[in-house]
């Protein structure tokens, strides 16, 4: 399929997609009570009343950790449809996908693409040392980071951590909705990769380790954030040195996966009180398992 004319259905599709209505979700919560709603928190969830202990509670273990996962993953075909519509009606994303796809299409159309395809080629650098490009290509897969993400909540799950649990699953539901915009342009494009394989564009390995970036920049700030972007850079760069995709395709995925990561981390985002983060607090006193809401503020 020609370029210019798959990324035009792309749009129509698109367009198509995202014109119905649809009811915006809060990115903020008003009140503590609304913390469970604002994750579809499930049975591995605590409760949030201030001071509430239970001298027989334990930790909830991986068996009620996996049945909530398979819970929340029956949830995940409508919250990726929810968080798509959402997306492009929020801020200026549409407006930044689509000069990306604009770029994509400057890129491949003026030549651009080939020269730098070229530059890489004559110039390989992550390519001729083996172990380090089967490393970033492992690394940097779309498969490790949903098994990373989903170890991440069942371990937090199992232990009854309900900020790293959601954490994780704001991880996860951030990836299903990158994954899941990825696949379908690369089945609408349809394009070849500089070594001649399909789906090139949009760069998935690219797409899904920024949208890692950018949660983990939401979640934990610029210190964790900033070296997160580093790494997915360099991800994207190991898919063009390698030939397995077109700077086009690269900056595209960069773009989306940004775009993604942050809107769904903001709307996972704890609510404030006077300027306090307001998150669940779990700690064992005197062999008792204490459980309330605790406030943070970060000098």
């Amino acid at each position: 399929m020609n370029y210019l004319k798959g990324f035009g259905a792309c749009l129509l599709v698109g367009a198509s997609f995202f014109g119905g209505g649809c009811q915006q979700i809060q990115s903020r919560i008003e009140h503590p009570a609304d913390v469970r709603a604002a994750w579809q928190a499930d049975e591995t969830a605590v409760s949030l009343s201030f001071g509430a202990s239970n001298k027989d509670s334990a930790e909830p273990g991986l068996a009620v950790a996996l049945g909530s996962l398979a819970d929340k993953m029956w949830s995940l075909p409508h919250l990726v449809i929810e968080d798509s519509k959402e997306i492009v009606r929020t801020d200026n994303n549409l407006l930044w996908l689509l000069a990306a796809g604009g770029g994509s299409i400057a890129l491949r159309q003026g030549g651009g693409d080939d020269r730098i395809a070229d530059n890489f080629r004559d110039n390989p650098w992550v390519s001729d040392h083996k172990d380090l490009d089967k490393f970033v290509d492992y690394v940097g897969g779309p498969g490790i980071h949903f098994a990373a993400a989903g170890l991440w909540y069942l371990s937090s799950a199992a232990k009854g951590d309900e900020v790293n649990t959601r954490n994780a699953w704001t991880m996860f539901e951030a990836l299903a909705v990158t994954g899941a915009a990825t696949l379908a342009l690369k089945l609408i494009v349809n394009d070849e990769t500089p070594n001649g394989k399909d789906l090139a564009w949009p760069s998935g390995h690219t797409s899904s380790s920024f949208t890692v970036a950018a949660v983990l920049h939401e979640l934990y700030g610029p210190q964790i954030g900033i070296p997160a972007y580093l790494g997915a850079g360099f991800v994207g760069y190991r898919m063009m040195d390698a030939g397995d995709h077109w700077a086009s395709d690269v900056l595209f995925g960069a773009v989306l996966g940004y775009i993604v990561g942050h809107h769904v981390a903001q709307k996972y985002a704890a609510p404030e009180v006077a300027g306090f983060e307001l998150v669940p607090y779990n700690e064992v006193v005197a062999d008792r398992f204490v459980t309330g809401v605790g406030f943070v503020k970060t000098f």
